[in-house]
């Protein structure tokens, strides 16, 4: 008899007796359940082996024997909803419950945190969206990011471990050496074997920096060969010195070589990471540790994220409580978000363009100014303190002291990205304060993809975006300021041109810092951004997890953290 029979068995007795125990014969139930004696022996027997309810046969001709309910019918229902919940049928969960979608949320929150399940670790965390893109060539918000690193390599990696200096070491390459400025030469590890079982070769390598030298930070590489197996040549078109440092960027993790042709592979991609995805949609996203993995095998074997309407966006909180207030409670050791929200002006085609509207801009819509208008109880869990540069520490912001005279009242065109937890409240700050001055505010939504590369940018006078540079390095600016073009597409070229050669000059000199300070400040001083707001990030650090340290993208890595078993 399946499972779902005798459930329906159960709800059948348990409604006709209205779950009070009662006296009652083998012949009675046979005509309740509608099947012979034989058969409600075996129907009793495996309903006492669930513990759903106890029977005490009589003794002696006549005599009734006794039946005890130990569940309820809707007991019954939750246990078998939260069963399918654990297993992430959430839609037959929800049809269990009657629909009663308030009912399933319960049960995702109280399976939330640290747990095991045939000896294996299970990380389960909330969080407030779906993962539709993680894939390295694809623009890439914070929390995807953080993912991508888990499921792939590159050739070189920064070390994130604890207490240690962001320094570039090995991952898919061991070592490495420049035959010349511009001739680097890298050391791959044998076998390295991708998620669906293949081994990596020379060829992966070559399809993946042909798509990633189209990109502007990579434009500089001319050419990649193997000499030798196991052995990778890059040829450059300008010197560059930190060549290995660029390679840990999350652009130039390596792909398989046919990842375009592969069925779904921008929400199930493959890589050769310590984690491989299995499972991916609007409720629920799901990483198994992967066996082959060449490096440590990761010590937490699942780790589920969980989409949960209205959940903090910027605390994760593993724990092992139940109850969701305690999910709310953020560490008290927090970390500085090394990046800021900003608006960028469209100085090509927009209203920036105008030194009249950009003088107004930067007269209207600096941080402190947007902070006026600020109800702090409606920001959420986000700790958002002013900005007076592109990253917390720096100050390059000019207040204008002359007053700006208002353009003609004209109609602005805001757009930021969909499905952020706090974007549509700034966009309304922003919208009160040109109001005062008589002036209508448009605000169009895009997807984050559709705004880094440019969709509708003719268009749009302002986007309201955000940075997280997810590394303290000086060079770490240097992703965001070549992401996609986003910058480039909106800035006069002249200035942009100043940029690119600062840059240039740095890779070509060994000993040179990186200009971290004058692109920072060339952006916000020429109005091209207008910092607005930093953040506080960070993981609740309970005891229930080892290991566990928040990095720079407000996440941790998965594969480092562990459970202390309870010994006596």
């Amino acid at each position: 008899m399946s499972g779902q029979r005798l459930k329906l068995q159960f709800q059948r007795l348990y409604n006709h007796f209205g779950g009070d125990s009662t006296e009652t014969n083998l012949q009675d139930i046979a005509e309740v359940l509608f099947c012979t004696r034989r058969n409600v022996r075996m129907v009793i027997n495996k309903m006492v082996t669930k513990g759903w309810i106890d029977w005490q046969p009589a003794v002696g001709r006549g005599k009734q024997s006794r039946l005890i309910f130990n569940n309820t019918d809707s007991e019954l229902q939750l246990q078998h909803a939260r069963k399918l919940v654990a297993e992430g049928k959430l839609e037959p969960a929800l049809a269990t419950l009657d629909h009663n979608a308030e009912k399933l949320v319960q049960l995702i929150q109280e399976q939330l945190g640290i747990s095991h399940h045939q000896g294996r670790q299970i990380v389960r965390l909330p969080y407030y969206r779906s993962f539709e893109n993680i894939t390295p060539l694809k623009p890439l918000r914070r929390s995807e990011q953080h993912l991508v690193r888990q499921i792939f390599s590159g050739l070189t990696q920064l070390n994130e471990e604890k207490g240690e200096e962001e320094t570039v070491i090995g991952d898919i390459a061991h070592s490495w050496e420049a035959i010349t400025p511009r001739h680097w030469r890298f050391y791959l590890r044998p076998a390295i074997r991708f998620h669906d079982g293949r081994l990596l070769d020379s060829n992966d390598i070559f399809e993946t920096f042909k798509q990633v030298k189209q990109l502007s930070l990579f434009a500089h590489i001319d050419d990649v060969t193997s000499p030798h197996t196991n052995i990778i040549d890059f040829y450059l078109t300008q010197d560059d010195y930190r060549f290995p440092d660029l390679l840990a960027n999350t652009s130039a993790m390596i792909q398989p070589a046919n990842h375009a042709v592969l069925p779904d592979y921008e929400t199930f991609p493959i890589g050769t990471g310590p984690y491989k995805v299995v499972a991916n949609d609007k409720q629920r996203f799901k990483l198994e540790a992967f066996e082959h993995y060449f490096g440590f095998r990761a010590l937490s074997d699942v780790v589920e994220v969980w989409m949960l309407n209205h959940f903090a966006a910027c605390y994760l909180q593993p724990t092992l409580d139940d109850n969701l207030e305690s999910h709310a409670q953020i560490s008290s050791r927090l970390s500085m978000d090394q990046g800021c929200t900003f608006l960028l002006l469209n100085r090509l085609s927009g209203l920036a363009q105008h030194s009249e509207w950009l003088a107004y801009f930067q007269s209207r819509l600096y941080s402190l100014n947007v902070m006026r208008e600020m109800d702090l109880t409606k920001t959420g869990d986000f700790k958002l303190f002013n900005a007076y540069g592109l990253l917390p520490g720096w100050i390059h912001i000019q207040q204008l002291t002359e007053t700006v005279a208002i353009p003609n009242k004209r109609i602005v065109t805001l757009a930021y990205q969909h499905e952020h937890p706090i974007y549509p409240y700034i966009a309304s700050l922003i919208e009160n304060i040109l109001t005062k001055d008589g002036i209508r505010l448009k605000i169009i939504e895009l997807s984050y993809e559709d705004i880094i590369l440019g969709k509708q940018a003719e268009k749009i006078d302002i986007w309201l975006n955000g940075m997280s540079l997810g590394s303290n390095r000086d060079d770490a600016i240097l992703a965001w300021l070549h992401n996609f073009n986003h910058i480039q597409r909106v800035m006069p070229a002249d200035e942009f041109k100043q940029l690119q050669q600062a840059i240039s000059e740095w890779r070509a000199t060994p000993s040179m810092v990186f200009p971290s300070d004058f692109i920072g400040q060339t952006l916000s001083q020429t109005g091209q951004t207008i910092p607005l707001f930093h953040n506080w990030l960070g993981v609740n650090d309970n005891v229930q997890l080892q290991d566990m340290e928040s990095n720079l993208l407000g996440w941790f890595d998965f594969k480092s953290v562990w459970s202390k078993p309870q010994t006596s």
